[in-house]
């Protein structure tokens, strides 16, 4: 159980509101229910205005977001994620299996994927990229989706810390990490 209380359906009309919007139908989130317990909080979450399409394709924005949510040992979030996104992104179970047990240089990752799943554990082992990262990084990416980059991986981070900082409880649906 959440350490939490997510809120309960009927959801006040301004809440449903937002939920239709970002789950399309589907059930809320345990997480968005939970954040959305405090106005304050839930404004702020919305905010960031990362719950939208950006300037990466689904893929690329996949692979941060997943990489990050492994990092962070975010299980319920990186579930959330293989479980909605991992088809529609053309993930392969390899290759959703590397983003938790494999380094950046996994052979079933591109070049370019390589030196985003590198500059996704420089963020979170040192928070920054050195000279060589970003530019690593540069070869592939412009500087929208580099500056997308670094605001996923400071977002889900965020993610992460409420979720596990919450014991918020897997969604039904949600995947598991894989084992070594």
């Amino acid at each position: 159980m959440s350490r939490i209380a997510p809120l309960q359906p009927p959801y006040p009309p301004e809440i449903q509101g937002h939920f239709d919007r970002i789950m399309r139908g589907a059930p809320p989130l345990v997480l968005f229910r939970t954040i959305a317990t405090s106005a304050r909080a839930w404004e702020k979450f919305r905010a960031g205005s990362l719950l939208d399409r950006g300037p990466l394709t689904l893929r690329e924005r996949e692979i941060a977001i997943m990489r990050t949510c492994a990092r962070t040992a975010c299980e319920y979030e990186w579930g959330v994620h293989v479980a909605a996104f991992a088809a529609a992104a053309h993930l392969t179970d390899e290759q959703v299996r590397a983003t938790v047990l494999e380094k950046a240089d996994a052979p079933c990752w591109s070049a370019a994927e390589q030196a985003l799943i590198a500059a996704v554990d420089a963020l979170h082992d040192r928070v920054t990229l050195s000279d060589g990262e970003f530019a690593a990084l540069s070869a592939h990416y412009d500087e929208a989706k580099i500056l997308e980059v670094l605001l996923l991986c400071g977002f889900y981070r965020t993610v992460s810390y409420l979720a596990n900082g919450l014991a918020l409880p897997r969604e039904e649906t949600a995947a598991r990490f894989p084992k070594a």
